[in-house]
Parts: C-alpha cells; structure tokens; sequence
C-alpha cells in the first residue's frame, strides 16, 4: 500500500472508491481532493499495478516519450523537462509518481479488485485483495491494458513459433534474424512493424480492413467528430470503440519511408493458422513465420462490475456522461470517449461533480459542491521529470 499514515482500513465505511490510478483515476482523485474530501478518510484509490505510471509503465522500452502521442497533463500539474529519448514509461511513471506526492493521493496498490456487489444501506460492497470497502459512490477507471484482446483462428493452437501480444511486446532486438508476422492495423500494429522491419528477416503485415491514413495535422474539430462516435455508441449501450480507431493514422516522415520502402504494405487477414506460419483461402502462397505478434487491441477491463449487471442488450454499458445509466452511483472514467488522455482528464472532473451531488442529495443537504479547477482559480505545480 503506497499510502502514508492513519486512515481509514478495509472493512469500513468511505463515500467514493476510485479504482485504477491511470489518467482518468487520477483525475478523478484530485478532483476529489479539490472539493474537500480526505483521501483515506472520505475516499479511497485502489490501484492493481505494483507501481505509479498507470499502463504506461508497462510500455516496450523503444516507445520513448518522443513517439508518444498526445500525453496531456494530469490537472494541476504540467510536466516539463522531460527527454524525449527516454522510455516513455520511466518519464511517465515518474510523473505519475509525483503527482501522488504533491497532492497526497494516498494510493493503495498493488490492490485487485475482484467484484463489486449491492452492499447494505444503498451502499455498494466492493471485495478486493486487501479487504472489502463500502462506498456510496464509485468511479471506475480501470482502462484496458489488463485485457488485451486475442482473435481466435483456425490452427491457431498448431503454431511451432512464438506468439504474442502488444500487451508483451518487449521491443525490437528479439526479433532479430525471425520471419515476423504482424496483425493489427492500429498506432500499435504499425510502430511494432517499423521497429520490426529494421532487425527481422522478414515481416508480413496483415489487417482485416484496409488501414486508413490520414495527411495534415490533427485539429480540434477532427478529434471532436472522432470523440462524437464513440460517444454515439456508447449512449446506445453498444461496446466502445477506441477513439484511436476513428482518428486514422496520423502520417509523418517515418510513415512515408515505410511506404515508400513496401514495410507497410498490407495483405488481408489470413483465414488460418498453420504450424509454419499463416495461409489465405483466396489462392496466395501462405507465409512462412517464426513469429505472430498480435497487435489487435485491448477491451475494457470492467469484469469487476458483472454482479450489478449493468449491460445493455448490446452488450455495452449505456452512460449519461460518466453516469451507468442502470445505476447512478457508479461512474465509467477513461471508458469509451474518454479513453484518450484529455478525454480522461475531462471525465475525472465530470465523474466527480455528479458523484458530489449524489453525495449531497444522500446526507439530505441538497446543497450544491462546486469542483475546483485549474489554471487561475485552481492549484498548479509542476513535475520536472530528470533527463
């Protein structure tokens, strides 16, 4: 448990348990902080990674924080002096680090958290591996990275080499000399791909739909229409694309030389898997691999919440913003449209505001709780991250 001093212990009573300490769950957890509530006295932050960084700390080496796209600041605390030649997952897990510090998050960790039930008094049970808290409100931010998602084909299980996911990606070097297969046709498929083609005697992309790449730069209105249709979904209780997957590939200078030197030159997803590699029905020669790397994303990781039964028909958790709509205590962070890290930051503060005002509608005040801000009227520091 990385949380200093007395407070509250398992068992008892809190009015928010916020599960994940990511963007969204830290988010959620200084704005929390902001309004007056104590952390491990009015709420708790449960976190399951040994350590502060969120996903990110369990990043491939070679993404170093220069590749990293669009790492928005957590509120309240800028990061600066970061080099953009170290792992991104050392500079973000020491900015994540310091977060907690500055603003005495006090995060539990490594906790599991395996369900969460309907309590006694309108309370909701939530059972972890350090203990069960009861809490009259809870915000959700458990992200993907613990449900990385695995297609199933034909022959999958015959394969003589190596398979593996993103989620396991350990860089470039242990794919020197290997004949590599690489499915997926996201950010992550194609930078594993670039980095692969350097080393590998050979590689194979495959995608089931033709990749779409987009020229010019990312602007504002683009990212709002990419935000708007998962957002679609999600009010439809349909499962969440990514946003990363209505965006496009952004193209720069190291995409055009992939192109321009056929590595990024993709075939449509084999039908099957044989013990020497992977083979189409159409009539092309099958290709022979030593490994398949599966960059074929991640799902969201909201087992935890089976026992209250908040799906859809369409087999998706229907949200009002944050808000479940089959149960208002409960709040969805960095879920659907605010999986990117703005949008994360965002659904933190939201999340907070509407739980603060079940808080007030339960203690029978009926009193309004302003959230605070950043910038002019909130608290701002900075993370200077060494180089």
């Amino acid at each position: 448990m990385n949380n200093n001093g007395a407070g509250k212990q398992p068992g008892t009573d809190v009015d928010v348990v916020v599960i994940g300490a990511g963007q969204a769950g830290l988010s959620a957890a200084y704005h929390l902080r902001r309004s007056g509530l104590v952390p491990d006295r009015d709420f708790v932050v449960l976190d399951q990674a040994p350590r502060p960084g969120g996903a990110w700390q369990f990043r491939w080496p070679s993404l170093t924080y220069g590749k990293v796209h669009g790492m928005h600041a957590l509120p309240g605390m800028e990061l600066t002096g970061a080099d953009a030649d170290r792992p991104s997952s050392e500079v973000i897990g020491e900015y994540f680090t310091a977060y907690e510090d500055a603003f005495g998050l006090r995060v539990h960790r490594p906790v599991e958290v395996s369900a969460v039930r309907e309590g006694e008094g309108g309370r909701l049970r939530i059972e972890t591996s350090e203990g069960v808290w009861n809490a009259r409100a809870l915000i959700s931010a458990t992200g993907t990275w613990n449900r990385p998602f695995w297609p199933r084909y034909s022959g999958q299980e015959t394969f003589r080499g190596r398979q593996l996911h993103t989620a396991n990606y350990p860089g470039p070097e242990e794919f020197t000399g290997r004949r590599v297969v690489v499915v997926g046709g996201g950010a992550s498929g194609t930078q594993h791909l670039m980095e692969i083609a350097r080393v590998a005697a050979e590689t194979t992309w495959v995608t089931r739909r033709p990749p779409v790449f987009r020229e010019g730069e990312f602007t504002e209105e683009w990212g709002r229409a990419a935000v708007a249709r998962v957002e679609e979904r999600v009010r439809r209780g349909l499962p969440p694309e990514s946003v990363v997957s209505v965006t496009a590939l952004p193209v720069n200078d190291a995409i055009r030389e992939a192109r321009e030197n056929g590595v990024l030159d993709r075939l449509p997803m084999f039908d099957r898997v044989t013990p020497d590699g992977v083979a189409w029905n159409d009539g092309r020669p099958p290709v022979p691999a030593d490994v398949i790397l599966w960059a074929t994303g991640f799902r969201p990781a909201i087992e935890h919440l089976a026992p209250l039964r908040l799906r859809e028909p369409g087999g998706g958790i229907r949200l009002d913003g944050t808000r479940v709509t089959r149960d208002a205590r409960v709040h969805l962070v960095g879920y659907g449209p605010s999986a990117s890290t703005i949008g994360a930051n965002r659904a933190g503060r939201t999340a907070v505001r509407e739980v603060l005002r079940v808080l007030e509608r339960k203690r029978g005040t009926g009193a309004e709780v302003a959230v605070a801000g950043t910038g002019a009227t909130g608290a701002q520091t900075t993370a200077a991250v060494p180089a």
